[in-house]
């Protein structure tokens, strides 16, 4: 251990920890990027000591002008980190001690490493709430532009993967919107649940200093702070919570990744990406490879692994504050590294993929996919119990399975030797076009009902 670690230590210990010790203790390798919020939290609490008198406005002034001396050091890429001095709280202050002398001494009056890293994780992970919802926003205006553009186009939507009832590709892409405004929801939430100020909980048990809580809390942006000291230095909930959140969000991006992934193979044909966001076979020269999409779907599972980490770290210790807690950042500093790539790689090729309207088409058309409107129809037009027109239904398609032909391709007398009520008006009903255009109930397929919610997101999103 260095001079200056154990001047950071204090009187207690003279004997500096091995190099597994160190290793395993350090955490400045990663927490170095709190070091901007860190900065802040001292720069509120250095004014809140001043005003309230623990320091003097001398001190608080030299203070300040050190530590923005420190903070355009570490920007600039001049700040020596020391492994020696653990953590960048330990860093700052270290430096700030060699830049003032005494006055550094003084920063740390009624206050802990314990609220001060509760309170720099609290800010940083707020920033990237709001980073991560910008992100979504992104991605949603490509999501309705694509919405746009294929309004009319029509597709077969599936269930278990097999041709269900035809769709719109607006009406495909408007789903994501929604999913996606949903997940942005949930990490407004958390950024608003987390918005309180641990500062000033010190160790565990507050101080007897008189310090103003409210003036640090409100400096720093929080609306209030923590109404108990044990609370606010011992849990990460907030940080759970942005990890769960991130977590669905990276599932619905899975969904669409995987979606990209079967659309654009050979067997499919749906979409196509360009070179931007494929790449090719080092032995087979034909392939274009969705890599972008398969590694935003991988990603998914790295970041739900962040959120089941901290929640293995957290699930087992009692107040207050535990060295397990700071296996939180890691976690939180991937889990938001990867988010943002995938945000940011799912909206480029949501820009970029050009999907087929004609090979859209033509998979909507086939399979028996107007086979619920054909039931619909004996419902409404020839008035059937729903049960007795499904089951006519289904052995219409019987029929044109055996004869290998789509129910359109079927004759009138074949469709009425099956039941009688049928009529040629039926035909009006088998078409992918003509049952898109009558999904006009509300949240429903049909094209005029995507250009309403194109409309209204994009008023939203302006």
């Amino acid at each position: 251990m260095t001079d200056d670690a154990n001047k950071m230590w204090g009187g207690r210990f003279e004997a500096g920890p091995d190099a597994i010790m160190e290793a395993i203790n350090a955490s400045i390798g990663f927490d170095q990027r709190l070091a901007r919020h860190d900065i802040e939290g001292s720069l509120a609490h250095a004014a809140m000591l001043a005003a309230t008198g623990i320091i003097t406005d001398s001190d608080a002034k030299a203070i300040r002008e050190g530590l923005l001396t420190v903070l355009s050091e570490i920007e600039t890429g001049t700040f020596r980190f020391q492994v020696a001095l653990e953590d960048i709280h330990m860093n700052i202050e270290s430096h700030l001690q060699k830049l003032i002398g005494t006055p550094a001494g003084r920063l740390h009056t009624a206050r802990s490493r314990n609220d001060q890293v509760a309170t720099d994780l609290r800010l940083w992970v707020r920033d990237q709430c709001d980073a991560a919802i910008a992100g979504i926003r992104a991605l949603q205006r490509a999501l309705v532009d694509q919405a746009e553009a294929g309004a009319d186009w029509v597709m077969p939507g599936f269930t278990h993967l097999q041709t269900a009832q035809p769709v719109t590709w607006g009406h495909h892409m408007m789903a994501y919107v929604e999913m996606l405004e949903r997940d942005a929801s949930r990490l407004g939430d958390a950024r608003n649940r987390m918005n309180e100020c641990p500062l000033g909980a010190c160790a565990l048990a507050g101080t007897s200093f008189p310090i103003d809580r409210d003036a640090t809390a409100s400096a720093l942006g929080f609306d209030r702070p923590m109404a108990n000291s044990l609370d606010a230095v011992a849990d990460r909930d907030f940080a759970l919570e942005f990890l769960a959140a991130s977590a669905i969000v990276a599932t619905h991006l899975s969904r669409l990744a995987e979606e990209i992934v079967i659309w654009s193979s050979a067997q499919f044909r749906f979409v196509s990406l360009s070179d931007r966001y494929s790449t090719g076979s080092s032995i087979m020269p034909q392939k274009r490879n969705p890599d972008a999409a398969e590694l935003v779907r991988a990603k998914t599972g790295r970041i739900l692994g962040s959120a089941v980490g901290l929640f293995t770290v957290m699930k087992g210790l009692a107040l207050a504050y535990s060295k397990d807690l700071q296996e939180d950042k890691e976690q939180v500093f991937d889990a938001a590294d990867s988010l943002m790539l995938v945000l940011a790689a799912m909206e480029g090729m949501v820009r970029d993929m050009s999907a087929d309207p004609d090979v859209l088409t033509a998979a909507a058309s086939s399979g028996y996919s107007t086979s619920t409107d054909l039931a619909d129809w004996l419902v409404r037009e020839a008035g059937l119990p729903f049960r007795e027109a499904h089951e006519a239904t289904g052995r219409l398609v019987a029929m044109a399975e055996a004869e290998n032909k789509e129910l359109q391709e079927l004759t009138l007398e074949q469709m009425k030797s099956v039941h009688k009520a049928i009529t040629d008006q039926v035909r009006d009903v088998l078409g992918a076009e003509s049952s898109v255009r009558s999904r006009t109930s509300f949240g429903g397929t049909a094209p005029e009902r995507v250009r309403e919610q194109v409309v209204l997101w994009r008023e939203r999103l302006s």
